[in-house]
């Protein structure tokens, strides 16, 4: 059997890989490594390695790592142990190959320590751009010490083949998120919102704001001007998904947490949702707003318009329900109204989401076991895109 090694840190990668992870543990061919780290072993994030448990998938490892400091030192430090952490992992299991997904700094230790231990990797995700953040230098370091590639979009195939890549080991098969709105039984709207214990008003949206880890501009002044258009839209029911444990996540985290205290009757704030309850709950938004790739990637599914705020994710192909806007007061407060409009709306109601794809997760780990079976160099060849 081949040991394939899934990596996770965070509650939405989890559930993007979770289809993935599904499919190697139920395969008679494969033996599921699994393993957990950064934010699902803080307590401060809810600890939710214990959805992973809940969902019946034995954890091979748990790697600790996160310092409780979310300053660029403490992010640095917590990279380190991380390091350390995998080093010794994959030094007594030797997973035949590894997963990894996305373009986080748990997902960079990861991939550090595999090439390191000349193991194989496969990426998920690879060839966007986010030029807003450290994400974008993350991810394409990734690339570049993985061996088989499964990219969201066309556009991303050919910028990872333009990053010297092998086309043949390069797939375009669409997200796993669209993947999994379309599998996902969702939540009717009385038993999720008794579940949340919360209700939803007409209109209804979901914020989810990270920091702009390459803005020199403060995350909180950023968020602050988000919050003060909310303000002026008493009307408004609002979900807010908190941030990750990124520099300055913190502080995004308390001006949530202080702004739900004076708002509890119409607002709500979630560590982790879930992934049922998150796809769940988006069924009965009239918008997303924030800077999240979810507004991105699987919203479109839901026929609702995204408020892209800033420079986080630009770059990504976007459906035409991302209206994208600047971080200004003004520049959200016009992307909001026109998000709730009637008229656009109307105008969306029918488009396609361009990360759409077809049996993702099936692709992906076909490709990895024809790959294994076959054998995979670990010497790469740059390929000269021309």
């Amino acid at each position: 059997m081949k040991k394939i090694c899934i990596v996770t840190g965070t509650r939405a990668e989890y559930g993007l890989l979770k289809p993935v992870i599904e499919k190697v543990n139920s395969a008679n061919t494969m033996e599921l490594q699994l393993v957990a780290t950064g934010m699902h072993l803080s307590p401060e994030f809810g600890l939710t390695y214990r959805e992973i448990e809940e969902d019946g998938y034995p954890i091979s490892a748990k790697i600790e790592m996160l310092l409780s400091s979310d300053t660029g030192a403490g992010v640095t430090k917590s990279m380190g142990v991380a390091l350390l952490g995998f080093a010794d992992y994959f030094e007594e299991k030797r997973p035949d190959i590894v997963i990894i997904l996305g373009d986080r700094y748990e997902a960079l230790m990861a991939a550090t320590a595999a090439m390191m231990a000349r193991i194989p990797i496969a990426h998920i995700h690879g060839g966007e751009t986010t030029e807003g953040a450290v994400d974008e230098a993350i991810r394409h370091s990734i690339t570049k010490m993985s061996h088989i590639h499964f990219t969201a979009a066309e556009e991303y195939r050919k910028r990872v083949i333009q990053l010297g890549e092998q086309p043949q080991n390069v797939y375009h098969v669409g997200a796993l998120g669209v993947e999994n709105v379309k599998a996902v039984a969702l939540l009717d709207r009385k038993t999720l919102e008794d579940v949340i214990q919360f209700t939803f008003r007409s209109p209804t949206i979901m914020v989810t704001f990270h920091p702009v880890t390459l803005d020199n501009r403060a995350a909180e002044e950023q968020f602050a001007n988000l919050l003060q258009v909310i303000e002026r839209h008493k009307e408004l029911g609002v979900i807010f998904t908190k941030a990750n444990a990124d520099p300055d996540g913190r502080i995004v985290n308390q001006m949530i947490d202080d702004y739900v205290e004076k708002n509890h009757t119409r607002c709500a704030a979630y560590i982790s949702l879930g992934q049922l309850r998150y796809l769940s709950a988006l069924q009965f938004c009239d918008a997303v707003v924030g800077n999240s790739s979810s507004g991105i990637i699987e919203v479109p599914s839901f026929g609702i318009p995204t408020v892209n705020i800033g420079d986080r994710q630009r770059g990504r192909v976007s459906a035409e329900s991302v209206i994208h806007c600047g971080n200004e007061e003004a520049d959200i407060e016009r992307a909001l109204v026109r998000a709730l409009s009637s008229e656009f709306k109307d105008s969306i109601r029918s488009i396609k989401n361009p990360y759409e794809g077809s049996h993702t997760s099936q692709r992906i780990v076909e490709v990895i076991e024809e790959a294994l079976n076959g054998g995979i160099d670990l010497k790469k060849n740059f390929y000269d895109w021309s």
